[in-house]
């Protein structure tokens, strides 16, 4: 079993797997709330995935192209608040850290998402 970068565990601690967890949306499932894109977002991130990234990022916001940090070394991910703030918006705060070239990095945002008819997507964050 390949433990799911994300860090979801079952009710009793243990790790979730990619194909259960974050794998699904990876491949096309849309993700049920907005915590769920983030964490697959993140995994997706830590699998170099930028198709998905570009693809689950909302057509208002999304860039051309993304260029991942070359020789990122993805640590974790930790959800710190997830609020539904309106019927069809979300906000999720999370803390994701990384190591690049030997420099520990701390990434702390509130991410904003919209959902549509065909899933959600992230919109934009604010780092803090």
């Amino acid at each position: 079993m390949t433990p799911c970068p994300c860090g979801r565990t079952t009710g009793k601690g243990q790790a979730l797997s990619l194909d259960t967890c974050c794998g699904p949306y990876h491949a096309n499932q849309n993700a049920p709330d907005a915590e769920s894109l983030m964490r697959s977002r993140y995994s997706a991130f830590v699998r170099g995935d930028v198709p998905y990234l570009l693809a689950t990022w909302h057509s208002s916001q999304r860039p051309a192209e993304l260029t991942l940090e070359a020789g990122a070394k993805w640590l974790g991910l930790e959800i710190k608040q997830h609020h539904v703030t309106g019927a069809e918006t979300a906000e999720v705060e999370f803390v994701a850290r990384y190591r690049v070239g030997g420099k520990a990095v701390r990434q702390h945002e509130r991410s904003r998402f919209v959902r549509e008819s065909d899933g959600w997507f992230y919109v934009a964050g604010d780092v803090l």
